[in-house]
């Protein structure tokens, strides 16, 4: 039984569930998630807490996730999943979670299993909105990624509602932020503190929105005045404190996340936007979206328009829709949604190499146990050395589509696609016929793919 009572404010409304019984059971968690602080303030290899992973930039540098897989080879379980969702799976503890929707009966859900054998622990209902919104083609209704904090998991599908869970299962709260998505929800939640921040990158309205983690009220709400967009902010060390950095329709722009106030914003022609910027260098790496991408390489810090002042570089070539960037060391690599993957000087953007792969690609790059994985849209895993000298490693095939990021996590990566979720892992007895054929990666590139077009 629940009680639920709406606040009105600043074009949102809020409705939070206060769920009889379960503020007195959950107590202890509230406290122990508070003090243990958001999803940075972890980094054990073992687990991948947010999206792109406990930095949120797609490093797992402490993993040790097998080079080759299949359908029978290092796989340890394989766990259909009902409905459809691009949500990355989330990892901690013992714990898997991930979202869902299921169409035909308006049914928004949170999914947890077992680690070790891939079992439903728990299937949840989160939302049943009486309708379901336009959505793009190749989105779905539960694309952002959960973050788990603590002992809580916290799950977003955009406009249709925001929520807590206990790792238990329960809900805590639920709370509705009221704006027109137009091609639906892209962008995931973060953790700072005792805030959970979303951007509602609405189409005719744009806000950052901070709600208390423990109650899901709205703590500030700040407006964009950008345009429309699907990414997902970064915390970055810019100087003694950390900055949200939120790339938007038309603007990049750096926020305080105590208070949402703009600290800075550079200006674009883009919109849309759905890579998550990274930093590095004492430089934000951010794209500028639709039609035609730009990356652009900031000096952080600054204040007011910075646009004139604070471009240390900028490239064209091969920018990606979708995927966001990934920085390894001295590198930074950009793979377009058309296949086209792109080593660049993270420092100067001066060109390594290019190399086109086949398949699209919206899943993000990751940088596991010193490789770079790059799954495409069809289920195929690129293996990659990182460095400025072009080295094809391992090309590995599942069956399903794949849009979502893998999850890495310890000497496991989680890949989920549109049916089932897959857990990898090097094992005692691989399948011989699978370890030969990928002995030599490029004798088994599909068709189309391992065309060379360094310059």
């Amino acid at each position: 039984m629940t009680n639920g009572f709406r606040v009105q404010g600043s074009g949102f409304s809020i409705l939070l569930a206060a769920c009889t019984g379960l503020a007195a059971r959950h107590a202890a968690f509230v406290v122990i998630g508070v003090l243990m602080g958001g999803p940075a303030a972890s980094r054990a290899a073992d687990e991948w807490p947010q999206f792109r992973g406990p930095d949120g930039q797609g490093h797992a540098p402490q993993a040790e996730p097998p080079l080759e897989w299949g359908e029978t080879s290092n796989l340890v379980w394989k766990t259909p999943i009902p409905g459809l969702g691009w949500s990355s799976p989330v990892v901690g503890g013992s714990q898997i979670w991930l979202t869902t929707a299921h169409e035909p009966s308006r049914t928004l859900r949170a999914i947890c299993l077992d680690r070790g054998s891939g079992r439903v622990l728990h299937d949840v209902e989160v939302f049943r909105p009486v309708e379901l919104p336009r959505i793009a083609a190749k989105n779905s209704h539960a694309s952002p990624t959960p973050v788990l904090d603590g002992g809580f998991v916290y799950v977003h599908f955009g406009s249709q509602g925001t929520a807590c869970l206990a790792r238990d299962g329960q809900v805590i709260w639920r709370a509705k932020l009221d704006y027109d998505q137009h091609h639906g929800s892209g962008g995931s939640p973060v953790v700072w503190r005792d805030l959970l921040i979303v951007l509602c990158d609405g189409y005719e309205m744009q806000s950052a929105v901070a709600l208390d983690k423990r109650t899901g009220q709205v703590r500030w709400q700040q407006p964009l005045e950008a345009e429309m967009g699907y990414s997902t902010p970064l915390l970055a060390p810019v100087g003694a404190a950390e900055q949200l950095v939120c790339d938007s329709g038309r603007a990049i722009i750096g926020r305080d996340p105590a208070s949402g106030r703009e600290l800075w914003r550079y200006r674009h022609d883009g919109h849309s936007v759905v890579p998550r910027p990274v930093f590095g260098h004492g430089l934000i790496y951010a794209c500028s979206g639709y039609w035609t991408p730009r990356l652009y390489a900031l000096r952080a810090g600054g204040q007011g328009d910075v646009t004139e002042t604070h471009l240390a570089w900028s490239a064209r070539r091969g920018v990606p829709h979708t995927a966001s960037p990934l920085l390894v060391g001295d590198e930074l690599y950009l793979v377009s949604d058309q296949g086209v993957v792109t080593c660049l000087d993270a420092r100067s953007g001066h060109e390594h190499w290019r190399q086109r792969f086949s398949g699209s690609f919206s899943a993000s790059p990751v940088e596991a146990g010193g490789r770079i994985y790059l799954t495409n849209e069809e289920g195929t895993t690129f293996v990659i050395s990182p460095g400025s000298q072009y080295d094809l490693l391992a090309v590995n095939q599942l069956t399903g589509r794949t849009l979502a990021t893998p999850a890495f996590a310890g000497r496991s990566v989680f890949l989920r696609t549109d049916s089932s979720l897959y857990h990898l892992r090097e094992t005692a007895t691989g399948d011989a016929a699978s370890a030969a054929q990928s002995a030599d990666p490029q004798a088994s590139l599909p068709k189309g793919s391992g065309v060379n077009a360094k310059r």
